[in-house]
């Protein structure tokens, strides 16, 4: 990596989450237990769905792999974040500063897609019911994964192409929790403004057509239930209410960063924290907690246990 960049500097500093030490600990302490949530809740999930031959259904399927690739995005940033909260000494490695770039667009890339094919798997069921196991066939929602790992990797490497030449010789302090695209280039020894056009492009377009392919399905799902049951929308509220929560709450830091100019605040790492540990907390609740198929799955668990136990 050195022999394709020629710079000086070989580590970044980062500022972290400022606040008092009474502060920093109760943070801590806080993200830690997220962090613990984030993976025993999402593993569990992929390990009932791989355990029970009842929920091997495209839905469950692309849910797993949605867990799965949660716990990655997690793990990417909020480990570092907790350690930096009680350190003083804040610093990554270039190198590791890079990897970390690829990781959370690689997993953020895939993320999209995932939410989108789970997006149109609920169409289907609700609004083309007789045809959905038609529709979402074994080899499709396989598709769905695979065009997820593409999508990432070539949106990361896409953009991780222009920034790994760039020239980094002076400051090297970044105002956040974790490194990216739009901090990063900001640092860089040369006239960066080509190079904030493009990810604001690639990382922009990318998270406002997801958005919005989103919102239409769920407009599209309302449409047809209150075609279905003469205008009450009560049932399909309450279902989508929580979905449409988290890709809000999971696209608004998306938006915020790559849609409009740079950031010159440090507003920006405050909101992915929605990203990075909010959104990967609350996937298991709202796909598990308010699920039957879940319940009884884990109920079916339950009593294997007891009958293993007891045999």
């Amino acid at each position: 990596m050195d022999g394709l960049n020629s710079f000086v500097v070989s580590e970044f500093v980062l500022l972290g989450l400022s606040g008092s030490w009474e502060t920093k600990v109760t943070l801590t302490l806080t993200f830690s237990l997220l962090y613990l949530g984030i993976i025993l809740g999402n593993l569990f999930i992929v390990f009932l769905v791989i355990a029970d031959f009842h929920l091997h259904s495209p839905m469950y399927f692309l849910l797993a792999n949605l867990s799965f690739n949660d716990v990655w995005v997690s793990s990417t940033t909020v480990p570092k974040m907790i350690f930096d909260l009680l350190s003083e000494n804040k610093v990554i490695s270039f190198q590791g500063c890079m990897i970390q770039i690829c990781f959370i667009h690689i997993m953020g890339g895939v993320e999209m897609v995932l939410l989108m094919a789970m997006a149109f798997a609920r169409y289907a069921a609700i609004c083309k019911p007789l045809h959905y196991l038609t529709i979402m066939n074994s080899k499709r929602y396989v598709l769905f994964v695979v065009i997820g790992w593409v999508t990432g990797l070539i949106h990361a490497m896409s953009q991780f192409s222009l920034i790994i030449n760039l020239p980094f010789c002076g400051p090297n302090t970044i105002d956040s929790f974790y490194c990216d695209f739009p901090r990063v280039i900001q640092l860089a020894c040369s006239d960066a403004a080509k190079f904030e056009f493009v990810v604001a492009a690639n990382s922009g377009f990318m998270s406002m057509g997801t958005f919005f392919l989103l919102l239409l399905s769920y407009v599209f799902i309302l449409v047809t239930v209150w075609k279905c049951s003469s205008g009450d929308l009560s049932k399909a509220l309450v279902m989508l209410s929580a979905h449409i929560t988290v890709v809000v709450l999971f696209f608004t830091p998306c938006m915020f960063l790559y849609v409009w100019p740079f950031p010159r605040s440090s507003v920006d790492k405050y909101l992915f924290i929605a990203d990075f540990a909010i959104t990967p907390a609350l996937n298991p609740v709202i796909y598990t907690l308010r699920n039957k198929d879940i319940k009884i799955s884990i109920q079916r668990l339950n009593k294997k246990g007891h009958y293993n136990r007891f045999c």
